[in-house]
């Protein structure tokens, strides 16, 4: 299991909160200034644009973590995402290989907000996957079946994976790992998230009737009949993003109908009905590569959270695009990240009391790195 190491607070938050936007930015800009090199910011893509605003990297999850663990120079990493991101940024980052390059010493990783958390992540606990390992064993030989979980899940998932010979996938390399999954054996479980795994799966061919659901609050299999386990290709774990939950094949028509010729661009972690009516569906890379190399005039409608949108259509004023739901939708573990916790960590880590620290157990770091390393042998 993870841990996460708490550190005393020479400056504690509600002071922070009464300050203005403009002081909190001058001050975060003047520890940055200090602090040089030593210090790397990380600011994913769904973080509020005040805060991206004052990061030395933007990106999604896994490569900010691998950008971050090139750095040499870098002593601290303060991480603008949510909690399973600072658990992957320590993870590569304090790797054996990259401890012994610095002489033993480790980078202290850092999320600004304890409360950013992952709904999706969140959906999927490690004892409710090794309770739903141990029931499959008891139907199926679990030495036929690969555990794969998405990035987007805690250390101590990926540590599964490691462990029962697994691997982790991202949005963009999903349909290659489960090629690799499938080269080594007949089925495998997916987890959390059963939209990004039953979409990548059905475009190699797998059909919904292979693809049954596991419940991991229904104690009975969860939820399923022994004959739909012992047909099934990828057990799909019962989770989902909150975020992409909300945009529906309604949304789509609604779009095509007031802006004929529009085009549809979704992540795939959204549902099926919407990913089958979308003509692109892709990861946020492939969202932001796609809109980038758009002809100017082009006209989209975007399913992915709110704040990324919202940028794309400052960034690219030559393009149309729009929310693909009438409903604001954003990220709203991610939002808790503002420039008052920002300020707070960055003031209290320069005063030599980092708070926040996120530090993972060495052997759930051994396994979850067992698992990182064969999705990096993915291509």
């Amino acid at each position: 299991m993870s841990t996460t190491a708490f550190s005393a607070s020479a400056f504690e938050l509600p002071p922070y909160k009464s300050l203005s936007n403009e002081e909190l930015s001058q001050r975060i800009e003047g520890v940055r200034s200090r602090l040089g090199e030593r210090l790397l910011l990380l600011g994913h893509h769904y973080q509020q644009d005040e805060v991206i605003a004052h990061c030395d990297l933007r990106g999604d999850s896994y490569q900010l973590s691998q950008m971050a663990a090139g750095s040499s120079a870098c002593e601290s990493i303060v991480f603008c995402g949510v909690h399973f991101m600072a658990e992957t940024a320590d993870i590569l980052a304090n790797r054996p290989e990259k401890m012994e390059e610095r002489s033993g010493r480790r980078v202290t990783v850092m999320l600004p907000d304890m409360a950013a958390g992952c709904s999706m992540a969140d959906m999927a606990a490690i004892e409710q996957v090794e309770n739903a390992w141990e029931d499959l064993g008891e139907i199926i030989d679990n030495s036929d079946i690969t555990p794969v979980t998405y990035i987007n899940s805690a250390a101590s998932l990926k540590a599964f994976c490691g462990k029962h010979g697994g691997i982790v996938c991202t949005s963009s390399n999903a349909a290659a790992v489960l090629e690799w999954a499938f080269a080594r054996t007949s089925r495998v479980l997916f987890f959390p998230d059963q939209h990004l795994g039953r979409n990548t799966a059905l475009k190699m061919g797998i059909t919904n009737d292979q693809m049954p659901v596991w419940n991991p609050f229904e104690s009975d299999l969860g939820g399923n009949t022994e004959e739909a386990l012992q047909q099934s290709k990828v057990i799909l774990w019962q989770g989902h993003c909150s975020v992409h939950q909300m945009f529906t094949a309604a949304h789509v028509h609604a779009f095509r109908e007031q802006y004929p010729g529009i085009k549809i661009l979704v992540h795939p972690e959204c549902m099926q009905e919407v990913n089958d009516l979308a003509d692109v569906s892709g990861s946020t890379g492939k969202i932001i590569q796609t809109v980038q190399q758009a002809p100017a005039g082009t006209q989209w409608a975007i399913g992915t959270e709110l704040h990324l949108v919202n940028r794309l259509k400052a960034e690219h004023p030559e393009q149309q695009i729009h929310f693909l739901s009438p409903v604001v939708c954003m990220c709203a573990t991610m939002y808790r990240i503002d420039l008052a916790h920002l300020c707070w960590t960055l003031e209290n880590l320069e005063a030599g009391t980092p708070v926040n620290v996120i530090e993972v157990d060495d052997e759930t770091t051994r396994w979850s790195l067992t698992a990182l390393e064969r999705m990096l042998e993915v291509h």
